[in-house]
């Protein structure tokens, strides 16, 4: 190191990892992923959250006929239940595909509406992997953990944007985001989903963005939105604050008509 730097704390990792220095560190997981998006000319993105944990139909495929004959029935229902689960790997790998080839053809100075996931594997990958396949850009958000992969090979170069903090991994979820998809997942899922629903409700986030949830059945039985809102606490005009998708179709028709509306000639354009 210069010697003239050695004393200036911009320099000094220990400053920076240091409580003391914890404001710098969270500026620049604002600075940086500004930076990289500026630096790729990408104007704004759609976001897919889902699960870490599915795998794609292959894998699960694979696995199954890799089983010893003698495998418990436990290890065998949880081997089925995965590839019946990699549906929504495929789909999301479908329909992010085709939005990406939908945003190609737009015609803009700027990059628009570019898939982005929390990078790491299960839905994350499989968004990635269906706008790296169009051949278009796939952004990857994601976020140092203890038991989780960060990255995965889909995400292009320069755009795999790791961060330490989740309100600010969150905060570039949002602030670029003209749509999002939700598919099924956990935790995780429901803490993202369930925070863009109430940032759009108190109008914190007033901005357009069409949101879907994939599959009916599954939404359905995880949240009671019907029995919420009979009972007050939520407005019955808060379930129109996003659609519910059977099939990736009518994901597509959905989106690519809302973002038309709202983003290339509506109250956002």
């Amino acid at each position: 190191m210069n010697t003239e730097n050695k004393d200036r704390f911009y320099y000094n990792k220990e400053f920076l990892g240091s409580p003391e220095g914890r404001s710098v560190r969270l500026l620049s997981e604002y600075y940086g992923p500004l930076q990289r998006f500026k630096r790729n000319n990408i104007q704004d993105t759609i976001v897919f959250f889902g699960s870490a944990r599915l795998k794609s139909e292959a894998e699960t495929k694979t696995a199954l006929a890799k089983a010893p004959k003698n495998i418990s029935k436990k290890k065998r229902a949880i081997l089925t239940t995965d590839l019946e689960m990699s549906r929504y790997y495929e789909e999301a790998r479908e329909l992010s595909y085709k939005m990406t080839k939908w945003s190609k053809q737009l015609k803009h100075r700027k990059k628009r509406f570019i898939v982005t996931s929390g990078g790491g594997p299960g839905i994350m990958e499989a968004a990635n992997r269906g706008a790296a396949e169009a051949k278009g850009l796939a952004v990857g958000l994601s976020i140092s953990l203890p038991f989780e992969q960060a990255g995965n090979e889909w995400i292009s170069d320069d755009l795999e944007i790791n961060f330490h903090y989740f309100f600010m991994r969150k905060f570039w979820f949002l602030y670029l985001a003209k749509a999002m998809v939700v598919w099924p997942g956990g935790f995780g899922t429901l803490d993202e989903m369930m925070e863009v629903l109430t940032l759009i409700q108190t109008k914190k986030l007033r901005k357009k963005i069409p949101i879907v949830l994939f599959d009916n059945q599954f939404w359905n039985n995880v949240v009671n939105w019907n029995f919420l809102a009979d009972k007050g606490v939520i407005s019955r005009s808060d379930l129109e604050l996003f659609h519910i998708s059977d099939t990736v179709d009518d994901a597509y028709k959905y989106l690519t008509k809302k973002i038309t509306a709202t983003h290339l000639r509506g109250p956002n354009f």
